[in-house]
């Protein structure tokens, strides 16, 4: 599910693809409602049907929520939806 510039998820807009590896696609993006440069973690739709991947996505998301760090972007929010 590779995203173009522009796409639109919710309140976010794709600027750019920053990388892609087993459990998804990573892009830069822009949150449109507090203007400010976020990353977007997208898992394949295939995956994301998987009850165990969609666990472990969701397990990941947590752990990252709890790191503090000059070099690593804030934890924002997660959502979840296939299609």
């Amino acid at each position: 599910m590779a995203l173009i510039s522009g796409t639109r998820l919710g309140p976010y807009e794709i600027v750019a693809p920053i990388g892609a590896g087993g459990m998804g696609e990573v892009y830069k993006a822009q949150d449109t409602r507090l203007d400010r440069t976020v990353a977007i973690k997208v898992l394949p739709e295939h995956l994301a049907e998987n009850p165990e991947l969609k666990a472990r996505f969701e397990r990941e998301a947590k752990a990252i929520s709890q790191l503090n760090h000059p070099h690593i972007w804030n934890y924002a929010s997660y959502c979840t939806s296939v299609g």
